[in-house]
């Protein structure tokens, strides 16, 4: 169940980060709305995946996933570019939260 919501936390991850970005520094109500709910969520997932699994791992994978989701959203709606160098690095970073999954 630890993995279950670590994953889903890295999800929301990826919510408030691109929210904030869209927030303009707070100064839109809707994206910084979201931010703030996304941010609660993805806290409170970590801090409760982190009673069943060690801290570094955890982070790690929480991070990874809510960095590869946070750039795959921004490629799909072209506010980045996209790469076969950027799309295997991003392999490369689910690569090795498997890994941690795997080893633990």
């Amino acid at each position: 169940m630890s993995w279950f919501i670590l994953v889903l936390s890295g999800a929301f991850e990826a919510v408030w980060a691109t929210a904030l970005g869209k927030s303009e520094g707070f100064s839109k109500t809707l994206p910084t709305i979201v931010f703030f709910l996304a941010l609660i969520i993805s806290m409170a997932g970590l801090a409760v995946a982190m009673r069943g699994l060690p801290v570094g791992t955890a982070y790690a994978v929480w991070v990874g996933i809510g960095a590869v989701l946070t750039i795959a959203f921004a490629m799909v709606t072209g506010s980045e570019s996209v790469s076969a160098l950027k799309i295997a690095l991003l392999v490369g970073i689910v690569g090795c939260v498997i890994g941690l999954k795997v080893l633990h």
